[in-house]
């Protein structure tokens, strides 16, 4: 028989990979790969379109955010993960590359950004 909540008419094929789910949480869904986090009002947008991860960067409404998808510095991407901990998504938060100190860019990936 066909378990509860699974489509009847699901197929499965040499190109699905079966995943066990138990005592995991599972969010398949989109990347937006290229997002300047302006404003928490853009993380429902994003859930409701069927998106779970968004990776880009900034630090709320400043011009440095509108221009670029990267976080400046250490503390800011730390604090940008804090702020992030209350939405049901997946979130990267970009470090500022443009550094002739490598220092500066240990700190920030030390701080959790992905690139």
């Amino acid at each position: 028989g066909i378990m509860n909540g699974v489509t009847a008419g699901m197929e499965l094929g040499a190109s699905t990979e079966i995943i066990a789910g138990e005592g995991r949480i599972l969010t398949a869904g989109a990347i937006d790969s290229h997002i300047h986090f302006i404003s928490p009002n853009q993380i429902p947008d994003a859930f409701y379109s069927g998106v779970t991860t968004l990776i880009g960067g900034g630090t709320g409404p400043a011009t440095g955010t509108n221009a670029t998808t990267c976080t400046p510095g250490a503390w800011n991407i730390a604090r940008m993960y804090e702020a992030a901990e209350a939405f049901p998504l997946n979130f990267g938060f970009l470090g500022k590359g443009n550094s002739s100190l490598p220092e500066s860019l240990r700190e920030q990936i030390r701080a959790g950004a992905p690139g």
